[in-house]
């Protein structure tokens, strides 16, 4: 489903969290979003994301790299629930980079106006239920 209007949303997204363009990344965020920062945190409302996303980044040092690979959208009411492949690159400890692919889950919510906005960022997927600590 490459031709859904998310896809060109979220790949908008992978390029702010990129190039660091926090301003234009929240603009794709309903004000009462949720973001899985990492299994057991979540970062709730647009102020608390931006933080963690500007954490994150600099975590990595800037260099943390997103894209997209494949994507279902499945619609009902005004949702879509967003099933994606978010590959990941970024450095480790020995100088290089890492690659990861992780199997992604998102929700978005088209508004009265017909704008999607991200209401659920949850890039880590199903894999939050293999934490058995929890």
């Amino acid at each position: 489903m490459n031709s859904h209007p998310l896809k060109l949303i979220i790949e908008a997204c992978d390029r702010a969290i990129s190039t660091r363009d926090f301003d234009a990344l929240m603009a794709y965020y309903a004000d009462d979003a949720a973001l899985v920062v990492k299994p057991g945190m979540v970062a709730r409302g647009k102020a608390d994301i931006r933080r963690a996303f500007i954490a994150i980044s600099d975590y990595f040092g800037d260099r943390l790299k997103v894209n997209q690979g494949r994507m279902e959208v499945i619609e009902g009411a005004d949702n879509a629930l967003v099933i994606m492949e978010t590959h990941l690159c970024f450095p480790d400890d020995a100088g290089g980079e890492t690659q990861t692919t992780r199997r992604a889950t998102y929700v978005f919510r088209r508004e009265a106006d017909g704008t999607w906005r991200c209401t659920v960022d949850n890039s880590y997927g199903t894999t939050l239920l293999d934490d058995e600590s929890r």
